[in-house]
């Protein structure tokens, strides 16, 4: 018999809702199983068997975030199966910067109210970016808590582990003058700089479902909901075939912050401006919202969702490589030696 306190539930907490979203998500993160991992949720802690043979000299990476204040498009269109995606991804996405294979994640979520097809929904979304990136939903949490959250909306959070053998770990300080940078495209404005963009367009307020023209005709809602890029797999591809010398997972800080953090001292990314393929959306931000360039740079992704450094003479293979996985990969720079940071020009 499973409990159920009434007084509890007159205080917000409704736990038997909680036990029907673990039932409803239950297919959903058998999806995600990889490997031998076929351990049952639901216990105190979440078991993945660890499979070592072809890593001798194991490094675990982990990484956590979460969705930020793109939830509140989530919300205001009631569409919570997407969200997921963006969770698994910023975290998966910056631990592959470093050379690793995501092994698995865990979720949490925190809510007003809990109403179970809503949190399944969501982590049908997390299920997906585990499928995605390959690696298994072993676990999560949530939280019900009413009078923190109001009762419709709620915040969501993941943490994942990966592992990659110390002799593969990436190293920058191998990023040499003349090294090539190559672009891997974003889907859009991915899981960063939703303050400033429901800001500028003042998303509680305006018709999020209608057609835009500056968008191709898409809504605004539909493109600013699209879920973040996930590289995983075709990353792990590349590191088995060539030489990958740095990589960087574009987001909050844009091109100014974060390309420079996978650079050796004294190395510079010049970024040929003309070579960038900027997606439409970023161009209606800026006119919309009146942002200088410079600014757009520094916050937003612009149409990269990574960079990946490979020296000139693997520049081709790395690019057919990463064409064969869909991505519609191109040359966007090279490395400098001169001051440190990132030089669009």
């Amino acid at each position: 018999m499973k409990s159920f306190s009434e007084s509890y539930k007159d205080a917000g907490v409704d736990i038997t809702a909680g036990y029907k979203a673990v039932e409803l998500m239950k297919s959903h993160i058998t999806r995600t199983m990889v490997g031998t991992n076929t351990f049952d949720i639901g216990g105190f802690g979440g078991l993945f068997e660890l499979d070592l043979k072809d890593t001798p000299n194991p490094v675990l990476v982990s990484g956590t975030d979460g969705v930020g204040t793109k939830l509140k498009l989530a919300f205001l269109m009631d569409k919570h199966d997407t969200v997921g995606i963006d969770c698994v991804a910023m975290c998966v996405n910056d631990i592959i910067c470093c050379g690793a294979k995501p092994l698995f994640f865990l979720d949490y979520i925190a809510c007003g109210r809990n109403v179970p097809e809503k949190i399944a929904a969501i982590v049908s979304g997390v299920a997906e970016g585990c499928v995605q990136s390959g690696c298994a939903l072993i676990g999560g949490e949530t939280a019900e808590m009413p009078g923190f959250y109001p009762v419709h909306e709620y915040d969501l959070a993941g943490f994942s582990v990966g592992v990659v053998d110390k002799s593969k770990v990436l190293d920058k300080n191998t990023v040499t003058e003349g090294d090539v940078i190559i672009a891997l495209p974003s889907s859009g404005v991915h899981s960063n700089g939703f303050s400033l963009v429901r800001k500028i367009f003042d998303v509680e307020n305006c018709d999020l479902n209608a057609p835009v023209a500056a968008l191709g005709g898409a809504s605004l809602g539909e493109t600013l909901l699209t879920p973040t890029k996930i590289y995983v797999k075709p990353m792990l591809a590349l590191f088995d075939s060539v030489t990958v010398k740095a990589v960087s997972h574009i987001t909050g800080g844009g091109f100014y912050e974060n390309i420079p953090r996978s650079l050796p001292k004294g190395f510079s990314a010049k970024i040929d401006r003309s070579s960038l393929r900027i997606l439409p959306i970023f161009n209606y931000l800026a006119e919309t919202g009146g942002i200088p360039e410079r600014d757009m740079f520094n916050t937003y992704n612009m149409g990269v969702g990574m960079s990946v450094v490979v020296s000139k003479a693997d520049a081709d293979k790395a690019l057919e490589i990463l064409h064969t996985f869909g991505e519609d990969a191109y040359i966007m720079g090279e490395i400098i030696k001169s001051g440190e940071g990132a030089v669009i020009c």
